[in-house]
């Protein structure tokens, strides 16, 4: 009996040809790069050798995304997270029952009722940046439009874990997070040598969350009430796993996951509307301040730009037991990369696939309904628990700033840089302008 492709039966992934993995390594080529090839020249399930015994398997055919992430996680799982070191035991790292405990207890905050409690806080953050803004304007003075971003998500999550706006000397520590991050690429591979290259940055790191889990055991709340931080602390009344190491680590893990992604993901907003302003005029046009056909538009930016910049680019995943993929035979033992960047750039899903168009996700068939074409936060048991949260925030702070500035840019950065994100590479300097507010 032929397999779904035609193929034979036990037909193993089709490999890339070997003289191209060795020209890629002699240029000394970005990953994706060569991801994007085989891509190409083999399709939606390549081989791919990186220098293990096993090729790797990219996987971007949305058939065989779902497959792996929703239909079978448990055959396809998580081993080490790169950010490990970072997060520790946080629900982004974790795996088996563990994970599946802390995923249950975190789950009800990011979803219904759960999100509700967040909407002031976001809508504070929001207004804070817009006053800021104003400031900008008034004055001229020139911005760098990742560090804003940046300052505007540390807010919010801040305040949703703490109950606390973010001050200044809060945040510098915070924003080691991010230093630590960039650096994951390039520490070396044996893990004592690679935390004591940025032992000194954990250990700040490590001080600014138990200086907030001590103040939330033991202050009162703070002006918006208990935060998320009061939810894991109540957690380890009734669940002795939940020390202050765990709780230290799943607040850096909510830190990290709740402000990088959306950071990143509304600097490249700004980024593609500088070379494409007619967008944000029919996001404006859309409807009135507050109405649901602007909000509908501004989400349509938002879902537009994680199409061509998910948050998570690439998803690695590890075959647990032997299995059939779209038709074709992948062995125990095999790492598989799910690469959602490129799943967004398919031209026979989406046609014109690196053209910036929000519309794809307002008008009617735009957009492929077919699962797996489309999942910026992964798909599945896995996926991101904070998506709900991340597009809430991006939405409210672009309901602020886009009928009331426009973003002139100094300059751009000239590439993008792949690691647990993909970011703009270099930095984004800005002035912002007073502007008329469609109908505001």
């Amino acid at each position: 009996m032929a397999t779904e492709t035609g193929a034979p039966p036990n037909t193993p992934v089709p490999e890339l040809d070997p003289a191209e993995i060795a020209r890629w390594q002699t240029g000394g080529g970005e990953l994706v790069e060569l991801l994007t090839l085989a891509r190409e020249q083999v399709g939606g399930l390549a081989a791919v050798r990186l220098g293990g015994a096993r090729p790797t398997v990219l996987v971007t055919e949305p058939r065989a995304v779902q497959h792996v992430l929703a239909q079978h996680p448990d055959r396809y799982v998580k081993r080490s997270h790169r950010a490990r070191l970072l997060i520790g035991d946080g629900v982004l790292s974790a795996t088996g029952d563990a994970w599946k405990s802390q995923r249950r207890l975190l789950q009800s905050q990011f979803t219904g009722q759960g999100m509700r409690r967040y909407e002031q806080r976001i809508a504070e953050a929001a207004r804070v940046t817009a006053a800021r803004w104003a400031g900008y304007a008034r004055t001229g003075q020139e911005l760098d439009l990742a560090t804003e971003m940046r300052h505007f998500a540390l807010d919010t999550i801040w305040r949703s874990l703490t109950g606390f706006e973010l001050d200044a000397t809060t945040e510098a520590e915070l924003e080691l997070v991010g230093t630590v991050v960039a650096a994951l690429p390039q520490l070396p591979d044996d893990s004592v040598k690679a935390h004591e290259a940025v032992a000194a940055f954990l250990e700040r790191i490590d001080a600014i969350a138990h200086r907030a889990i001590d103040t939330a055991r033991t202050q009162p709340p703070g002006p918006d009430g208990p935060g998320l931080l009061q939810v894991l602390l109540e957690a380890s009344a009734e669940r002795p796993e939940y020390t202050d190491q765990l709780i230290r680590d799943e607040l850096v893990t909510l830190l990290l996951a709740g402000h990088e992604t959306t950071a990143t993901t509304l600097t490249w907003l700004y980024l593609l509307l500088d070379r494409h302003p007619e967008a944000r005029e029919q996001a404006l046009s859309a409807g009135p301040a507050g109405s649901p056909e602007r909000r509908e538009a501004i989400q349509a930016l938002v879902h537009e730009t994680l199409r061509l910049y998910p948050s998570a680019w690439i998803l690695p995943r590890w075959t647990a037991a032997a299995d059939t993929v779209a038709g074709f035979a992948v062995e125990a033992d095999t790492d598989l990369l799910v690469c959602p960047y490129l799943t967004h750039r398919d031209p026979v899903r989406w046609p014109e696939p690196e053209r910036f168009d929000p519309t794809r996700f307002t008008r009617p068939g735009g957009r492929p309904t077919e699962h797996g074409a489309y999942l910026p936060f992964g798909l599945g048991p896995r996926a991101c628990l904070g998506m709900q949260f991340a597009l809430r925030e991006s939405v409210a702070l672009l309901e602020e700033l886009l009928p009331a500035y426009t973003v002139a840019f100094r300059s751009t950065p000239p590439r993008a840089a792949y690691s647990i994100t993909v970011r703009p590479d270099g930095p984004t300097p800005a002035v912002v302008t007073a502007a008329a507010d469609f109908g505001g």
